[in-house]
Parts: structure tokens; sequence; C-alpha cells
């Protein structure tokens, strides 16, 4: 990749065309002039250190000779010496990039670290190629520093005098050598101090999940960050929210990361030694927001939300939870409960004194209000509708129904089922309750979370083995059947094809509905991707779709929206919820005009929007979608939050509820009593 520069246009397409010239025949090229091109090519360099490091069916590379650099005129001849070098040492095929206009080289070297033999034969390596490069009349260093990576070589570069000056200047200035001690003065040895070596046996947990990208390993995944810091970035992309609310290194998918490493280093002088039990890998996981922006963002694709979900699993097993485990991490139980009596648990929920217990028992942030249950589920409307309408010549789908879209936002489901009918398909909804096992999963309640998919791959059996799409409504959800179901039940041969048929609302259209086009909504739209489609689906068929109504979509970098499921709920997490709110969303949705409409499809970005009070309130797709097709404005299609005195329950229902109330009191004074 060539990046060339001048002061006018013409200038640099002249350089361009006498590069390309002078080009060899039998060398391909390819010419970005456009801004979006240059930028994502520059995302890819980037990139390469972490994309470098763990590639799928490669040896694991490694730094320490990855940051040499020589005189620009003389870089060709020392990329063949060097490529040489690898050979003689039987390294394969390295990763070799780096700022090649400077002479500067950056490496990764599929170097054996875990063995005696292969740490001596990286050692051998390393004072070869320092032995090349100050041939070449270059520099062990050309940008990092040397550290504790060359140190001990830089004998070679600037002799034994130079060097023995070092020592003496600073021994005047620090004669206790207590400043940043064995770097370039009395420097460590360059195979001391590995985060492996050949005496690494780090400690093999079983685990629930199947890790299939570290080999079946939790201490793979938890030695997979190298160090990039990528995460501890202040805008742009989705990770990691945590840090920027708080800015603490602790609170960094790197930091997490490294504390995991500490747990299962069986080095005894790791400072983690409870194992799972540990409170201080606890405490760094609990502000994790499990948004998987990290399964996407992070170069080496650490994905903290399954570590976190595997670490609770083991934290808590046999021991109490906190309260917001048993409450949200049981969601889809307690919605289907209230949906014998939605409309009173409202009422209830909306009397001050009652909400602020209730908020206290479920371990609930008293900031937040509780969610409105649906009077009415999408199921309910589903089987009082009679079932599928329509010819369905594009085919059958199943309209996966959520606990939130069933219990909280119906709406959403009945648009979606209309504007797929309208594409010309045939659509199902599965007649027995059924979940995903999100909550469960976020909770680290990982064996109910696998029972739970087991039912559903049950239900949906007949429908998988017939190649029935499976159209997931909220993206979290959606995400499970697309990426942690096949980690948590790989031995089930249902669940990949669960993986395989599960769509977007947006992916089937653009992938089934050949030339199927909306009727033009010709709005504006400010667009909150959710984090788990972001890191798992993609949002590209979302762009396609919004474009073929006519949407002209302000798709939000903005990071997370906060909420992250059960997170922004839970006590403790309002302060840090509504700072990555305000990072970016929450100003944007201020900013937009009342022509301006608002579009999340996940259930905890459209709840943060709402509970802020910004003045809109936001969409699905599928509700923008549905109203293209009658020729109206989008508009919500759901209840506002209850008044006090519009849901108070009939008199009768309430001297019912207090009566039970006082019998279950009496009942338990009597079991009491001696």
């Amino acid at each position: 990749m060539v990046q060339l520069n001048g002061d006018t246009r013409a200038e640099v397409e002249q350089r361009a065309r006498a590069l390309i010239d002078a080009k060899p025949d039998d060398v391909d090229h390819t010419w970005y002039e456009d801004p979006q091109h240059i930028g994502e090519l520059w995302r890819v360099r980037e990139s390469g250190l972490g994309a470098t490091a763990h590639v799928p069916g490669e040896p694991d590379t490694w730094e320490g000779w990855e940051d040499s650099a020589v005189p620009v005129h003389r870089l060709g001849d020392y990329l063949r010496d060097l490529k040489r070098l690898y050979e003689d040492f039987d390294y394969g095929h390295p990763s070799v990039y780096g700022h090649f206009g400077h002479g500067c080289v950056h490496t990764r070297i599929p170097f054996d670290l875990e063995s005696e033999e292969g740490i001596a034969r990286m050692r051998a390596f390393v004072e070869r190629a320092a032995d090349l490069v100050v041939a070449y009349g270059g520099s062990l260093s050309g940008e990092h520093g040397d550290g504790q990576s060359r140190g001990e070589l830089l004998v070679k570069m600037f002799g034994a005098e130079l060097i023995e000056g070092f020592e003496r200047l600073k021994g005047l200035f620090d004669p206790g050598n207590r400043m940043n001690p064995g770097k370039i003065v009395l420097p460590y040895r360059l195979d001391q101090n590995l985060r492996l070596g050949a005496d690494h046996l780090p400690w093999e947990p079983e685990t629930v999940f199947s890790f299939p990208h570290d080999d079946g390993r939790f201490s793979r995944a938890a030695a997979r960050c190298v160090g990039v810091g990528k995460c501890r970035s202040s805008e742009g992309g989705v990770m990691c929210p945590s840090y920027r609310a708080t800015r603490e290194e602790e609170h960094s998918t790197r930091g997490r990361a490294r504390l995991l490493f500490e747990m299962v280093d069986n080095d005894g002088d790791s400072p983690v030694t409870d194992g799972w039990r540990s409170d201080e890998v606890r405490d760094a996981l609990d502000l994790c927001l499990a948004c998987k922006g990290c399964k996407t963002d992070c170069p080496v694709n650490v994905d903290m939300a399954t570590y976190k979900a595997e670490f609770l699993h083991h934290h808590y097993k046999g021991r109490l939870r906190p309260l917001a485990h048993y409450s949200m991490g049981w969601l889809p139980a307690v919605a289907r409960a209230v949906a014998v009596a939605p409309r009173t648990v409202n009422a209830l929920t909306s009397v001050p004194s009652v909400a602020r217990a209730a908020k206290a028992l479920a371990g609930v942030a008293q900031e937040r209000d509780v969610p409105v249950f649906a009077e009415r589920r999408f199921t309910d409307w589903w089987r009082e509708r009679g079932g599928p309408r329509g010819d369905g010549h594009r085919g059958e789908v199943v309209v996966w129904p959520d606990t939130f879209t069933d219990h909280f936002h119906p709406a959403v489901g009945r648009a979606a089922v209309e504007v797929l009918e309208a594409a010309g398909f045939r659509v199902k909804v599965p007649d027995r309750a059924v979940c995903c096992g999100l909550t469960w999963i976020s909770t680290g309640q990982l064996r109910v979370a696998e029972r739970v998919l087991r039912h559903t791959l049950d239900v949906l059996r007949e429908d998988l083995r017939r190649g029935t799409p499976v159209v997931g409504l909220e993206p979290s959800c959606t995400a499970v059947f697309r990426a942690d179901a096949v980690e948590l039940l790989p031995e089930d041969p249902e669940v990949e094809r669960l993986r395989a048929q599960t769509r977007t609302l947006a992916e089937l259209l653009v992938e089934r509905a050949d030339g199927w086009r909306p009727p033009r909504a010709d709005v504006r739209a400010v667009v909150q991707r959710h984090c788990h489609q972001y890191a798992v689906m993609g949002f590209d068929a979302d762009r396609e779709i919004l474009e073929r109504a006519g949407v002209d979509a302000d798709v939000l970098d903005a990071g997370c929206c906060g909420l992250a499921g059960d997170f922004g709920f839970e006590k403790g997490h309002y302060d840090v919820s509504m700072a990555c709110a305000e990072a970016g969303l929450l100003p944007a949705v201020r900013q937009a005009d009342d022509s301006t409409v608002v579009l999340a499809d996940g259930f905890s970005c459209r709840t943060q929007v709402d509970q802020a009070g910004v003045g809109h309130t936001p969409l699905h797709l599928a509700e923008l979608l549905q109203a293209a097709l009658h020729g109206r404005r989008p508009a919500a299609d759901r209840p506002a939050p209850p008044s006090r005195r519009a849901l108070l329950p009939p008199a009768g229902v309430c001297a019912a509820l207090l009566a039970a109330a006082v019998a279950a009191r009496r009942v338990r004074a009597r079991r009491a009593a001696p």
C-alpha cells in the first residue's frame, strides 16, 4: 500500500502515473483517490499488529523484532535479507508491515515461547537480525523504543564504550538503579521476563462455553489480548463504553483481559490467586456492559461479554447471586407471570412507594422507571388474528417472538408481520413459549440458558430442517442465535442450522425478497445501531433497506447506548450507564428536529432514549417500513409510561391484593412461632 502526497491533485496524479509506469508488468494495481476507501485502507493498516497476532489455522505470532529501521534506499535489500533469515529459522510466513516510506519495519513472527528450544531459537534469530540491521546502518528501534526486547542488543549498535558511558551517566543521577531498571543500562536479557516461558503451564479450567476460536481453552482466550489498547479510544466504534465513562485501565477490555490472564496463570507471583472466586476479577467485570463491541472492534477479537458470562457462572455457582440476576436474569419467566395481569402490575409499579420497594427487592437502580408491560402481547395478537395470511410466494419465515417484543413492544412484532407479508412471505410464529436464553447468558446462569436453548431447538426443529428462515427482531436475541448458541451447544447439529438460518429483518428482505422495494418513507432518521448487531450481524443490510425506502439515514458512530440489557437497570450502574449515553446517543437525539425520526432496533436503546426524556420516541425499522406501506409518517404504536391516577386498579383488585398480603404475613408469623 503506497500513499502519495503533493501540493495539488495534478501533482499527486503525476506521481501515481509515474509509479504505475515504473512497476513490472506482472504486478497489478488498484488506485484509490476517494476519502472513504483511503480511510478504510488505513484502518486495515492500523490493525496490522492485532489482526496478524491470532490468524485462524496459523501459529500465534509475537513481537520481538517488530521495530527495526534502515535507510530508505537500502530497505529493499534489507527486506530480502530478512526474508532469508526467516527461512533459515523456519519461521514460515511472518507478517511484515510498517512505515516503509521511513524505512521502519514492523513484524509479527511465530516464535515458540513455551519451550526451552523455541526460546533459544528466538534468541538466536533476534541476535542475527540485530547484526543484520546494524550492517545496513540502521536502528534496532525505529519507532517504539528499545525496552526489554532490545536493551541487551544495544551494545551491537552503539559499542561497548558508549554503553559504558550510558551506565556511568545513569549512575550519577540514579545510584540505586531505581528509575526504570533493566532497560537501557544493565538491561534484562531479551529472553528474560517472558509473559509465557518454558515453565508456563496455565490453569485449564472446565468451561460451559466451548471457545472454538481458542482451541477450547479458556487460558488461550484469556491470553488473546496483545495489549494494542484500541479499547482505550474515546470515540468511534463501540469498544469500550465503560472505559470511556471511567477512564480507568481496570475498566478497559485490555485491563480485564490482563486480570483474566493472571487468574489462569499458575505462576506463584500472580496477584490473582482465587480463580473463579476472585473478587478482583469480579469487580473489574462488574462495569463491563457485555456490549460485544470488543468482539469486532478489538483487532484480536477479544469477546469480553462471553468471558464475563463464563466467569459469572463459576463465580456464583452454589452461592447467592446479586438480586438483579434473579429479577432481570429471569425476566422471560417474570414477564410470562405478569402477562396474567399486566394492567394491575403496571398500575402498582406506577405508585412511587410500590415502585421504590419493587426496585429495591429486584436490585434495580432507583433512578430507573419500571418498563411498562404490554396489555396485549404480540403472541396474543397473533393467535387472535388466526395465523398466517397471504399467498407467501416467497416462502415461509418464522418471526421470533423474543421477550422484549412480545411483552413490552408488541407493535414491533405486528409491524414486522405486515411488512413481511407485503414483501410476499408467509409468516409463522411459534405456538409455544420460547426464548433465546439471553438474560440467563448475560447474568452467567449458563446451565439454565442451555436448557432454554434446547427447548427452543425442539420447538423450531421441523422448521429448521425445512430450511425456514428465522427472523429476529431484537438484535441481542438474534446475536445469541448467530453466535452464543453455537458456543453453548456445539454438539447439537440443530444449533448450526439455527445459526445459519437466523436473519435480521433487513437481511431477509435484502437476501430473499429480490427486487422488493418498500414504498418511500422520505424522512430523515437518526439511527442507533445495537451493539450486538454491530458486533455479530453487521449493519450493511439495514443501510440498503433504508436507502430503498428513501430514508436519509444518519447512522451514529456514537458507541453503546449505555443501557445494555440488564446493565443499566442494575443498582450501582446508573451513572456509568448515563455517561455512556451522553457520550453520543442522547446529544444526537436532542439535536434532531421534530421532523427527524429516531430509529433503534434494540429494546435497550429505545428504553434508554425513552427514559431520558429527550423529546423523541424511537422506532424499530419494522415500524418505519410499516408506516411507509400505509403512506403515513412513522410514529411509535406503544403506550407511554402509565400515570398513577389513570391506571389504578379497581377497588376490588386492591382489596384482594391487600387481603393476600395480610394472609401471607399471618402464615409466615405462624411458621415462625415456637
